[in-house]
């Protein structure tokens, strides 16, 4: 069965009201009812033990009998009988009758015989009405010699009890309205914060994602809306990133294609044009040159993806050595400078003799290569720097060219799979698919390395790689 969350805060807060205020109220009750009668008590034993004191005092001579119905006449005032009796239980004086008021009971006459007060604060069997008494033992030079007996009705102690009672009624009765009038407000208030959170719940499942709710420090439900927008947001960016990854995805795919057919309508037109000798004899070597040509690519293309699968999945081993970095560097140099003199730049080697790099020389080879061809290819009559030193307790490696630079927001993307920071670099001679870049921090990582990149728009960009020293 399915219960309204409003419902169920509406019990709760009026149940616990309820509850607290019957036992408060019954607490209450018993607190005043016990309140009237011993003051009740009190007031009986404090007239009774006035009678005997004055009693006693009039035994030497004085007129007891006038004592009596003095007592008498300021006691009905007060809706007060009193009878005062002897060793014997026999009436000496009574009040508003001759009989006794109440027919004595064994074990109070021995009780007061043996000097004890006796207190009863109600008794309905005994009397014509209900009433509470004080039997009070009355001694002479140590001697019992007999008791007074006080009385009064309990019709108003029972009516006051009876009003308060009905006070207290009538707070519940009004307590409980207001409360259900604030438990109302109030649980309309949750439910209407609650119900804001499921219903961008529900626009978060059907993909909206640039939904917000007001949230605060106040209680735990604007603490819970503060966490969903967090969670809303990083679901936004999660949803941004795999958009933009299968963006690249797609991308590559194109790439793949675009790379992989050229080179293979290549080699099939050459093969066809050599078994249908319509490629003449003299061009037969040149074709098959082509041919060559176009199938190392190939495989250097597809080579390169599977690289990246291999480094990436650490099913790759470094074979890790000293290396003189001045001897690295200038190989890197020789292998490159063909192609830097193509767009007419110049690649300085800056580096002490006495510079080592612990290092797996050929992944080291592959991380110097695509970052100083990634340089050489959006740098136009300039220079690429290759600068080694060695710093505390590690190597540095910095590649630095004068090119057209990168786009700040660019520099954190150009490390991902397929990222290519612009559509003029889809021809990079050595990460055609766009996974250079992503290699290269593979592979640096796996060297407990660091790389960082610095670029300023038109002035150049700047690689810094750091590879931890030999440990001792």
């Amino acid at each position: 069965m399915k219960i309204k969350y409003l419902y169920q805060q509406l019990a709760s807060h009026v149940s616990v009201i309820i509850i607290a205020f019957l036992i408060l109220s019954l607490l209450f009750s018993q607190f005043v009812e016990r309140f009237v009668y011993e003051n009740k008590i009190d007031e009986l034993t404090s007239y009774g033990n006035n009678i005997l004191h004055d009693l006693e005092r009039s035994r030497g001579g004085g007129p007891q009998q006038v004592v009596l119905q003095e007592y008498g006449r300021v006691l009905a005032g007060r809706d007060i009988q009193y009878s005062l009796f002897d060793e014997e239980s026999t009436i000496i004086y009574s009040t508003g009758r001759r009989g006794p008021i109440i027919e004595l009971k064994n074990e109070e006459w021995e009780k007061i015989k043996s000097g004890q007060t006796v207190i009863v604060k109600q008794d309905f069997k005994r009397f014509d009405e209900g009433v509470t008494f004080a039997l009070l033992p009355y001694f002479h030079n140590g001697q019992f010699i007999g008791g007074i007996l006080l009385a009064s009705p309990i019709k108003g102690s029972r009516e006051f009890i009876s009003q308060i009672n009905q006070y207290l009624f009538n707070t519940v009765l009004i307590a409980l309205g207001v409360a259900l009038l604030l438990s109302w407000i109030l649980s309309k208030f949750h439910v209407k914060r609650i119900k804001r959170i499921r219903e961008a719940t529900s626009l978060v499942a059907a993909g909206d994602y640039s939904i917000q709710i007001p949230s605060s420090n106040f209680d735990e439900i604007g603490e819970l809306a503060g966490d969903f927008n967090k969670m809303v947001e990083r679901l936004h960016i999660s949803m941004e990133e795999i958009e933009s990854l299968e963006n690249r995805r797609r991308q590559f795919m194109a790439d793949v294609s675009h790379e992989l057919r050229t080179p293979l309508t290549t080699i099939s037109g050459v093969i066809e044009g050599i078994r249908t000798d319509m490629i003449p004899e003299a061009e037969k070597d040149k074709g098959m040159q082509l041919a060559s040509k176009e199938t190392k690519r190939l495989i250097r293309l597809v080579n390169e993806n599977l690289d990246y699968e291999k480094i990436r999945s650490n099913q790759v081993t470094l074979i890790k050595q000293e290396i003189q970095l001045i001897e690295v560097l200038e190989i890197i140099k020789d292998q490159l400078d063909i192609l830097a003199e193509e767009k007419n730049n110049d690649i300085i080697v800056d580096v002490e003799q006495d510079v080592f790099i612990y290092a797996d020389y050929d992944r080291l080879t592959q991380i110097l290569i695509n970052i100083a061809k990634n340089s050489i290819q959006f740098t136009e009559n300039g220079k690429i720097i290759l600068r080694g030193r060695a710093g505390s307790n590690e190597t540095i490696i910095e590649i630095e060219d004068t090119g057209i630079g990168i786009d700040p927001e660019e520099l954190e993307k150009i490390w991902g799979r397929f990222y290519k920071a612009m559509l003029s670099r889809t021809t990079n001679p050595y990460g055609e698919f766009g996974l250079g870049l992503s290699i290269v921090k593979q592979l640096v990582t796996m060297h407990h390395g660091k790389i960082e990149v610095a670029s300023e728009k038109g002035k150049g960009t700047k690689f810094t790689m750091r590879f931890p020293l030999k440990e001792s």
